[in-house]
């Protein structure tokens, strides 16, 4: 294989040396001729032998640039995480009251607020997964695609565990909601208006988790979340307003829930509060990239206001 790369990449090297001793002096090749002006094109005259060593060019263009080292040990990362997860779900919630593979629809469980954290964390392990491929040199494309695919296989994964659940079973709007999230985030790459309109989480323990009545963990402790979904205002406002508008700082509208009782009612909080862009963190270089759009999935505390059911403010919104 080397050696086709070497005569192919030869061949075009003699196509340029050729077309420089083939056209005479003041000749208008025209668009279709092969002829070049080296010294405009600035090419060294070495261009013009007839032989070439491969090693002595600075990079090979047909050369996979694949780090599979690294890719390795990013699969072995994200293996250990996942068994590690599993065996966390396991104990909590599958090793129990396990029966045949069954169906169960909970579209109004927690008021919503579980469906929207399966939106979300697909779009997370999205980041997570498309990470690992890009460190690893993959193409930024193909790092999201793979990174999408590996995103709903883990979700997916986890609902069929679900489905053997005698309290639980695969959920069909959880699995629309983890494909919505996922599709969200590939849609962002595509479409990069859409990263004007960034998901975000936070998280303060709820009373019930806080005093040790909360029966389950922190996944489900639904009245300790909220989501938010942070517009980049300053991409967003028109003309001078636009201008105006400090870089750091977007607005953000987040949902919340109180007084569950299990059985789907409850109370649904709304919020809007400023929002940081940590994007416009003065950090660089692919660690620094992902260290800021890491943080850009999580809402920090800022000043906001409840504005449903009833009104109050907040100097720091969790």
């Amino acid at each position: 294989m080397k050696s086709i790369k070497t005569v192919f990449i030869c061949f075009l090297l003699n196509v340029v040396s050729l077309s420089q001793t083939n056209t005479p002096p003041g000749t208008d090749s025209g668009k279709g001729s092969l002829s070049f002006d080296l010294q405009k094109l600035e090419l060294n005259k070495s261009l013009q032998l007839k032989t070439y060593n491969i090693s002595d060019l600075e990079f090979d263009p047909l050369q996979t640039r694949v780090n599979h080292s690294l890719l390795y040990g990013m699969g072995a990362l994200y293996l250990g995480a996942g068994i590690g997860v599993h065996i966390y779900q396991r104990n909590a919630w599958w090793k129990d009251d396990r029966t045949s593979f069954h169906f169960q629809n909970d579209w109004p469980y927690a008021l919503w607020s579980d469906k929207v954290g399966h939106f979300y964390a697909a779009t997370i392990l999205v980041h997570a997964f498309s990470a690992g491929f890009e460190a690893a040199n993959f193409q930024t494309e193909d790092a999201m695609l793979y990174g999408t695919i590996a995103a709903l296989s883990f979700q997916y994964y986890v609902e069929i565990e679900d489905g053997f659940g005698a309290q639980w079973g695969f959920s069909p709007g959880d699995a629309i909601s983890n494909t919505l999230g996922a599709g969200y985030a590939l849609a962002q790459y595509y479409f990069p208006y859409l990263q004007n309109f960034q998901f975000k989480y936070s998280y303060y323990p709820s009373k019930k988790m806080r005093d040790g009545t909360h029966k389950g963990n922190v996944i489900d402790d639904y009245e300790g979340q909220k989501h938010w979904l942070s517009f980049r205002m300053k991409n967003l406002l028109p003309g001078d307003l636009g201008d105006i508008w400090p870089a750091f700082l977007n607005l953000a509208v987040g949902m919340g829930v109180k007084d569950l009782d299990g059985l789907g009612n409850g109370r649904r909080e709304i919020f809007i509060a400023f929002d940081f862009n940590v994007l416009e963190l003065p950090l660089t270089g692919k660690i620094g990239n992902f260290v800021k759009n890491s943080l850009n999935y999580i809402h920090l505390p800022m000043p906001g206001l409840r504005i449903s059911p009833d009104s109050a403010f907040f100097v720091f919104l969790f």
